[in-house]
This record gives C-alpha cells, sequence and structure tokens, in this order.
C-alpha cells in the first residue's frame, strides 16, 4: 500500500491553497461509495479512500472480524459516565461481541485462541472505484491506516466553502453558544464555560491541551493499526508505513526498510516535480483538453451517423423481407385461386349427375323422342356428356390436392445469418508465409490472415532499413492498398537489413500489424542472366529448361553408365553448363539451388579462356578425389 505524502510525516510547511483551487477540488474529496466528503477515510491497498463506515458497511456479509477496529475512537467526555451530560440518557456498555471483536484485532493470542491454530482467513473488499477485490490480509479494516492527510484538506475545504458557519459547543444546554475550544483527547467541542467543567482541575483531563474548535477530530499522528505504536519507518517492499515492532516481525525480514523522513523527503520530492511539471503545462493540457473536446464532438456525430446507417440497412432487410413476403403470398393466393376453380368445376359437374338435375331430366325427355332423324341429333352431343360424366364417376379423382406441402419455407439458414448479424470488425494480424518469402535484388514478401480472420479488401506493407549504427529508426516506407497476398519490394541497398510487416483493411478500418520479419538483401547487385543451351553441354545427359533457369538430368542408359562410373570412383562424368552473360568487372551477385539428390555439383566462376580449355578435353577424366 503506497502511502500519501502527508501521512509519512506531519510538517508545518504548506503550499497555500486559493478557494477557488479548494472548491474546485471537490470531486478528489467525495468517497466513491457514499458520493459525499470522506468521514473518517480508510487508505485501501489499491491506492484508493473510502469511508470507514461505507467499508464496514460493505464487509458486513463477510461477518464482524472484518469490519476490526480501525476507527475506534476515544469516548468523548458525554458518553463517560463521570463526565456525562445531564441532559443525554445513559449509554449502554459495549456488547460482548464488540469486546471480542476487539480481542480478536489485538496482538498475540486471546482466550479461546490456540498457538498455531488455523490461518483465519483473509477478507476481500471490492473497491467501489476500480471496481476490483482486494485482500486486506487477515486483519479486515483492522490493518489500514486513516487518511489523515485527506481528513484534513477535507476540512479545509469545509471551512472554504462554509466561512460564516460557526461551530457551536456541544455540551450547552439550549441556546448553544459558538465553541471556542477543541479538545482532540475528548473528540468534542467547547465553549469556555464548558471546557472548564469537563476539564477540572486536579484530573488527568486537565492535562489535555485545548485546540481550535473543529467538526473532525483526528489523532495527533498515524499508529501502527496492529500494534498501536507510532510509526516509524517504510517498508518499500511491501510499500508501507510500519512500526518498531512490525520491523522486528518475521513478515518484514529481508525488506528494504528506511526511515519514514527518508520516504517522506523522497515522496515530497517527486509529487512536487510532477505537480511543478503539470503546473508549467497547462498550455499543453488547454490544447489536449480542446482535442478531447472535438474528439466527443465527432464521436457524438460519428455514433448518431452509424445508428442512421444501421437503421437504414436494417430498414432495407425489412423492405426486402416485406416485398418477398407479398410475392410468396400472391404465389400461394394464385395456386388457391386455380385449385378452387378447378375443384367447383368439378362440383358442378358431379351435380348434374343427381337424379333431380338437369343434365339427367334432359335425357330423360330426350329419350321419349320418336323422330329418329331428330333424336340422332339431340342425343350424339348428350352422349359426349355423359360419357364424360360416366368417365368421371368411375375413375373420382378430385381435380385439386388441398396440400400446400410445397409452399414450405426453410428459413433457417436466413435466421442463422440473421443471429450471426454484427459489426463487422478488423482483419486480424497477418502471419508471414517464410517459405515463401526471399530477399534477392527485391524483396518478395508473402503472408496469409489466419484462419478465422475477417476477410480484408487490400493490405499495407510497411518496411524500412534498418541500420546499428544510426542514432535513430528511419521513417517506415509504405505500399499501399495492396490487392492480395503478395507483394514485391523494389529499388532496395545492397547488403542491408530491411524489416518489413503487413497490415488488412476492410469497412471497419485496419487491423494490427504482422510480426516484424528481418530480411537481408545480398552484399553485391544481382547478375542476372540465364544458362546457355547452344554449346557446351552433353544433351544426352543433360537438359536445360525452356525459360533456361534450371537444368536436370536426362533419365535413361547414359545417366545410369555416368552414376556406376561415379560410385565405382574411377570416373567422372563432367557436363559443363554455362551463364549467357559475361563480367569483366566489378562485384556481383548470384545464386543457385541443388536438388539434394544430386551426385556431385560445383559452381563457380571461371576465365574465358580456361573454359576454352575445358571444352576440348574427353567429357570423361579422372575422378579429382
Amino acid at each position: 500500500m503506497a502511502p500519501y505524502p502527508g501521512e509519512l510525516q506531519e510538517t508545518e510547511t504548506s503550499l497555500p491553497a486559493s478557494p477557488t483551487s479548494m472548491k474546485n477540488m471537490e470531486r478528489e474529496l467525495v468517497c466513491p461509495s457514499c458520493k459525499e466528503t470522506y468521514k473518517q477515510p480508510l487508505a485501501l491497498p489499491c491506492q484508493h479512500n473510502v469511508c470507514h463506515v461505507c467499508a464496514a458497511e460493505a464487509l458486513a456479509p463477510q461477518g464482524p472480524a472484518a469490519a476490526g477496529d480501525a476507527a475506534s475512537e476515544p469516548s468523548s467526555p458525554a458518553s463517560t459516565p463521570a463526565t456525562r451530560s445531564p441532559r443525554l440518557p445513559r449509554r449502554a456498555g459495549p456488547k460482548p461481541d464488540r469486546l471480542d471483536r476487539l480481542l480478536k484485532s489485538g496482538f498475540g493470542t486471546y482466550p479461546g485462541r490456540k498457538r498455531g491454530a488455523a490461518h483465519p482467513p483473509s477478507f476481500s473488499f471490492p473497491c467501489p472505484a476500480c471496481r476490483r477485490d482486494v485482500d486486506l490480509g487477515e486483519r479486515g479494516l483492522g490493518g489500514l491506516f486513516r487518511n489523515l492527510t485527506l481528513e484534513r484538506v477535507v476540512e479545509r475545504y469545509r471551512q472554504s466553502i462554509d466561512m460564516g458557519a460557526a461551530i457551536m459547543c456541544q455540551f450547552c444546554k439550549p441556546p448553544r453558544l459558538e465553541a471556542t475550544k477543541g479538545c482532540t483527547e475528548c473528540k468534542s467541542s467547547f465553549c469556555n464555560e464548558c471546557f472548564k467543567l469537563y476539564h477540572p482541575w486536579g484530573t488527568q483531563k486537565a492535562q489535555h491541551e485545548p485546540t481550535p474548535p473543529t467538526l473532525t477530530f483526528r489523532p495527533k499522528g498515524l499508529t501502527c493499526p496492529e500494534h498501536k505504536e507510532e510509526v516509524t519507518h517504510y517498508c518499500k517492499t511491501c510499500q508501507r508505513l510500519v512500526c518498531q515492532l512490525c520491523r522486528v516481525r518475521r513478515t518484514h525480514s529481508g525488506h528494504k526498510i528506511t526511515p519514514v523522513l527518508s520516504a517522506y523527503q523522497a515522496l515530497r520530492e517527486k509529487l512536487s516535480k510532477s505537480l511543478a511539471y503539470i503546473l508549467s503545462s497547462q498550455d499543453a493540457v488547454q490544447t489536449q483538453i480542446a482535442e478531447l473536446e472535438e474528439t466527443v464532438k465527432h464521436t457524438e456525430a460519428n455514433g448518431a451517423q452509424a445508428k442512421e446507417e444501421v437503421s437504414r440497412l436494417l430498414a432495407g432487410l425489412g423492405a426486402a423481407l416485406d416485398e418477398k413476403r407479398a410475392a410468396l403470398l400472391q404465389a400461394i393466393e394464385e395456386c388457391q385461386q386455380e385449385r378452387l376453380a378447378s375443384l367447383h368445376g368439378q362440383i358442378q359437374e358431379h351435380q348434374a349427375m343427381l337424379e333431380n338435375s338437369g343434365m339427367v331430366g334432359y335425357a330423360q325427355e330426350v329419350l321419349k323422342e320418336t323422330d329418329q332423324p331428330c333424336f340422332v341429333q339431340a342425343a350424339k352431343q348428350l352422349h359426349n356428356r355423359m360419357l364424360r360424366a360416366t368417365d368421371s364417376l368411375q375413375s373420382f379423382r378430385p381435380a385439386a390436392t388441398a396440400s400446400f406441402g410445397h409452399f414450405q419455407l426453410d428459413v433457417s439458414r436466413e435466421l442463422k445469418l440473421l443471429t450471426d448479424l454484427a459489426f463487422i470488425k478488423a482483419p486480424e494480424a497477418p502471419v508471414i508465409d517464410t517459405q515463401r518469402t526471399y530477399a534477392y535484388d527485391q524483396i518478395f514478401l508473402c503472408w496469409r490472415l489466419p484462419q478465422h480472420s475477417p476477410p480484408a479488401w487490400h493490405y499495407t506493407v510497411e518496411f524500412r532499413k534498418t541500420d546499428a549504427k544510426a542514432k535513430g529508426l528511419k521513417l517506415w516506407q509504405r505500399r499501399e492498398e495492396v490487392r492480395g497476398t503478395s507483394a514485391l519490394v523494389e529499388y532496395l541497398d545492397t547488403d542491408s537489413v530491411y524489416v518489413l510487416r503487413v497490415k488488412g483493411c476492410n469497412k471497419a478500418g485496419f487491423g494490427d500489424y504482422s510480426e516484424d520479419i528481418y530480411l537481408h538483401t545480398p552484399p553485391a547487385p544481382v547478375l542476372n542472366f540465364f544458362l546457355d543451351n547452344r554449346w557446351g553441354f552433353n544433351r544426352d545427359r543433360l537438359a536445360i529448361s525452356k525459360d533456361q533457369r534450371a537444368v536436370r538430368s536426362v533419365p535413361g542408359v547414359p545417366m545410369l553408365f555416368a552414376a556406376e562410373r561415379l560410385m565405382t570412383s574411377c570416373h567422372l562424368s563432367v557436363d559443363l553448363v554455362i551463364g549467357d552473360v559475361a563480367v569483366t568487372q566489378g562485384k556481383s551477385y548470384w545464386a543457385c539451388c541443388v536438388d539434394p539428390s544430386s551426385y556431385l555439383v560445383k559452381v563457380g566462376v571461371g576465365l574465358e579462356s580456361k573454359l576454352q580449355e575445358w571444352f576440348q578435353v574427353p567429357q570423361d577424366v579422372v575422378s579429382p578425389r
């Protein structure tokens, strides 16, 4: 627990504070729990403060032992039997649980507690400022210091905002007189007469030193909460004030402990320097405040714009859903009407076959016709209708089905999409593909996104040259809006180390950078050349690729003979393949890749005259081994 500088030692010198500054510091003097000015504040290990009453209420569910006796004060004259005011009722004596709690918070053992017993539980306090659980140890609030400096500041603040308020005597009968004296031991304010009454000559109370009247009484100095001794040292390891008894205990063995004066001077110097720096940087503070206020305005405007954008997009989705719903309902309605029309027509046909229907009665009347030509003419039309009715009757089947099963919708995929609908995120940090990245006269950089990363629209590649001799780092050079997952970095210095990194971008903005990769460029300018396929090699054993960048052995009997001669160490087949470029001066760099399964490959540079001699010797020579 880092104490406040003012807690370490009382000092007579203090910086003058104007009434305006005192009134402006109200936010610093408000308890984060009760939202009122501090009353007997306790310094928590997390560097925050809280009223003792608020802390006790928060720890009440953990039992009475958690409250400890951090703020136990001597009773005032008004509550003692000898000097109690006749207008105040007799105060009840301490309860047994209170005495038990006081005994448990003391040093050493107490009746009922055996030496070597199980370690008591540790209490935790939910700090209302940092929203974290702070470990208070086994003593609870009884192991915390009162922040007397904060109490003094609170008292000065109250006096500054209420200069005309008089402190009245706490023991006068109405009307009360204004208090003229205070007593730290009695923790009360008195008028002259009451002070003499409660501090009679010849008693121990007569030795109490009067102080100016006040509403808040504090002890003269900080004392150890555990041993009630004056604190004289400061443990830098624990960042806690300690007394002489604490210093010799095993708890602080091996810790770096300094006198309280040294800690006071060091902290006071640091605090003064920090305050001086802040006071000298008022222009920068005002500039940053203006920037923050401008950021607040942009945040409000951009937030409103984002809300409108989301509302517009969701309204578009709603409109598309309404349109789709109307189209689907229209399709169902058309199919329904078509089926109903067919069924109604079929019903009418069957109704015509009823005995009392028109078609049956008409057929009966036609059968009564005796004129044969007329009968044939009328019966021909009627017979076709009767045939259709007969077929419909014999092979009855509804003209339409009543099921609409093929109009069912599967919206599981759409519901999942809507459930997963969320704000897009920036791409994650790309991963450099070291297997495909290389440095030559140019740097070919490859990367990929992690598996579950949001997609990237484009990338930004940054690179810079590192120089150990240079004092400062060079600025990053950028290639922006790179499409794809590779980039070519050109115009590099030779024999230099470059550091590169990549970040992706989409509608949500830029993501994190990839890990830096360091690549070393060649020590000399790169010599670009092709393999000469016109002369100098045995075409039966070697073949040059079409791009004239690679050469390989030709499979077959010649290669087997050459391998056999090589394995017997009798002869070595020498096949020369040369480049199509000659170098006359300067330093050049080139590289080749040799297949690990090759028998023996030599790479080098030769003089032109030597090459002519080599081409004139036989192809098979004695092995140089």
